[in-house]
């Protein structure tokens, strides 16, 4: 979906390694993890909404339809899940059927943004200036998405 070049890459990778215990451990773990991952605490900069694939494909559908750039998203190894990086604190408050939440005390792993993995990848990619998706906007598509898939399976 949404890449970076190599320059927003760095300012990604600067975003995202600040909430790192220590930075240098985690560029180097992206480095040497065959995966090309790294284990990043939620809860700080961001908390992680995770949908099952069936509704969060059709949801980020939605979402990019209304802002020119939502916040990042991830997809997990197996296309099961998709995680919505929104504002911290987040997940606490959140309610809602199948969706978990990735707050304060939690780990998400995390692929090095602008490069191809094996297993967790970027659908729409940190743009280093801390880009979330605001949470009432995903709500609002997750309804939308909803709707779609009890009317016909997806979008006409």
């Amino acid at each position: 979906m949404t890449g970076t070049g190599a320059s927003g890459a760095k300012t990604a990778v600067e975003w995202l390694v600040s909430v790192a215990p220590d930075p240098d451990a985690c560029r180097w773990e992206w480095e040497r993890n065959p995966h090309g991952v790294a284990l990043l605490p939620a809860g700080r900069r961001w908390d992680v909404l995770i949908l099952p694939a069936e509704l969060g494909y059709p949801t980020l559908d939605v979402l990019t339809r209304l802002v020119d750039r939502p916040g990042p998203v991830l997809a997990d190894f197996g296309d099961a899940r998709m995680g919505f990086f929104v504002p911290p604190g987040t997940a606490t408050r959140w309610l809602g059927t199948g969706v978990r939440g990735a707050g304060a005390g939690t780990w998400i792993v995390v692929p090095y943004p602008g490069r191809a993995t094996g297993g967790v990848r970027w659908l729409v990619a940190p743009d280093g200036m801390g880009t979330l998706t605001d949470a009432g906007l995903l709500e609002l598509a997750m309804h939308e998405a909803a709707g779609w898939i009890g009317r016909a399976g997806g979008p006409s």
